[in-house]
């Protein structure tokens, strides 16, 4: 018995001597680590003042009106009538003011530069700045804005000396970090939500240069153009996009990166408009087939599908086929990361940029050009989409009927006589290339990296390709647009 009551003693010695161990574990973590941030009210209090609700207001015409009724001549009704409608017979157009509301933030308080979306004040007559202490200024002039990375830049008159806030390092905030939101939702100005860093380097297919951050931070309509906070105090996005299906917040918002946000403002400080850099190619992702008949790693830099003529990329010695591993000592670790990597390059600069040719590594120097606003930036090749001609002329292989161009073939498919390649007539729709999204229309100009002009050009790199053990051919396709792609069809 004394034996049993010692080891009872013992086990309770045991579970109370846990508890504390855990009790004191919980206390040396604190509060954030336990449960978040205890309180975010010291910071918020010193960054509340610098957050600004903008609203705007727009003058839409609205359109004329039905046309004047049929009166009979002298009827007591026809002043009236003559009265409401103008004497074309038609009602007068009536202009209506339309209103939006956002959010913005002061980045200069000597120079009164604010930050916003393009969104929140395009089209808008009137400005208004209203600031957290119940003033309000009228904007002076939209100072610049982008809507590539939909980026303005505000500036008003301060009548009294103004709060502004500084942007922080969006690149070292990692995910689960806690973050902070201030701005303007449902006209509610002034409200703070907190959360953390949900993802990073998010593409919504808004833009050619999406990098966004993703926050559960509750971002709603009217937070549009307001600051995401880290935990200093500085500005690591801008509040741009929420997905939700009923409007509200549903924890999925998104921030332009300041890394990102910080060149695109400063060009619109100095030129009132942004000077990106350019390259000139059309790129793809290096997709696993890709990946297998180049011999490299997937998802491993940006493949060139096409380069523009007279671009820095075509006077450099770029080519199509060439894979983009590094540009300006940068290391370019997927298709998405070239445009922005080169978008932010000064114009001018001569840069090296290492790519892979046919398995060897080769170094080009490029002298940046401008992008020009009609110019598109290093976009992806996109796939074309025309229908299948049943009735095709051609010989069949790897589920294409190809056939030589001729002068009817190029008028019947509106392609330029500089083409030159196979036209694929016909697709099989169970086969790999119908997959690949290779349509009838299409003309196959490269296979294996090979120049191809008739079927025996592609039946001998297919031999080639099917010698090396890889299972896929590599083909460089061509729309009736110009538009360039490569696709990996496999060989058996």
């Amino acid at each position: 018995m004394a034996a049993l009551a010692q080891f009872k003693e013992t086990r309770i010695a045991s579970r109370v001597l846990v508890g504390l161990i855990f009790s004191l574990a919980m206390l040396l973590a604190g509060p954030s680590e336990a449960r978040g941030p205890q309180s975010v009210a010291e910071t918020a209090e010193q960054l509340i003042d610098a957050v600004v609700n903008i609203s705007t207001s727009q003058t839409v015409k609205g359109p004329h009106g039905a046309p004047l009724p049929k009166v009979p001549q002298g009827s007591p009704f026809e002043d009236l009538f003559e009265d409401f409608f103008d004497k074309k017979g038609n009602r007068p157009r009536q202009d209506r003011k339309v209103s939006s509301l956002g959010s913005g933030f002061v980045i200069d308080a000597n120079e009164g530069l604010i930050v916003t979306n393009t969104h929140v004040i395009e089209g808008a007559d009137e400005i208004i700045i209203n600031f957290s202490d119940g003033s309000r200024l009228k904007v002076d002039r939209v100072v610049g804005k982008d809507g590539k990375t939909d980026l303005a830049l505000l500036k008003v008159t301060p009548k009294k000396p103004l709060t502004a806030v500084k942007f922080g390092n969006s690149d070292s905030i990692r995910v689960g970090d806690w973050v902070m939101a201030i701005g303007n939702p449902f006209g509610l100005g002034g409200s703070v939500t907190v959360g953390i860093i949900s993802a990073k380097a998010r593409d919504i297919n808004s833009g050619p240069y999406d990098d966004y951050l993703q926050t559960d931070a509750a971002i709603n309509k009217g937070n549009s153009g307001g600051p995401l906070f880290n935990m200093d105090g500085g500005v690591i996005g801008v509040n741009t996009a929420i997905i939700s299906p009923t409007g509200g917040s549903i924890g999925i918002g998104f921030a332009v990166p300041s890394d990102i946000a910080v060149p695109v403002i400063e060009q619109l400080k100095l030129y009132g408009e942004t000077r990106r850099g350019w390259l000139g190619v059309r790129i793809q992702s290096v997709s696993e087939d890709i990946a297998e008949t180049l011999a490299v790693t997937e998802n491993t830099g940006a493949l060139v599908a096409g380069v523009t003529p007279e671009s820095p990329a075509a006077q450099a010695g770029i080519e199509a086929g060439d894979v983009i591993l590094k540009f300006d000592s940068k290391d370019v670790t997927s298709m998405r990361g070239l445009p922005r990597i080169v978008a932010q390059t000064p114009i001018g600069k001569t840069v090296e940029v290492e790519a892979l040719r046919k398995g060897e590594r080769k170094s080009f120097k490029v002298v940046v050009g401008r992008l020009s606003e009609d110019e598109k930036p290093e976009a992806p090749a996109v796939s074309d989409t025309r229908s299948e001609d049943k009735a095709a002329p051609g010989r069949a292989l790897i589920g294409l009927k190809l056939a030589p161009l001729t002068d009817e073939l190029r008028r019947k498919h509106g392609l330029d006589k500089k083409i030159r390649g196979l036209l694929v007539t016909e697709v099989d729709p169970q086969s790999p290339a119908a997959q690949k999204g290779v349509k009838a229309g299409d003309v196959i100009v490269e296979a294996a990296q090979d120049q191809v002009s008739s079927l025996d050009d592609l039946v001998k790199s297919i031999d080639k390709v099917r010698r090396t053990g890889r299972k896929a051919v590599l083909l460089r396709v061509e729309d009736a647009k110009g538009d360039l792609r490569f696709v990996a069809v496999p060989v058996d």
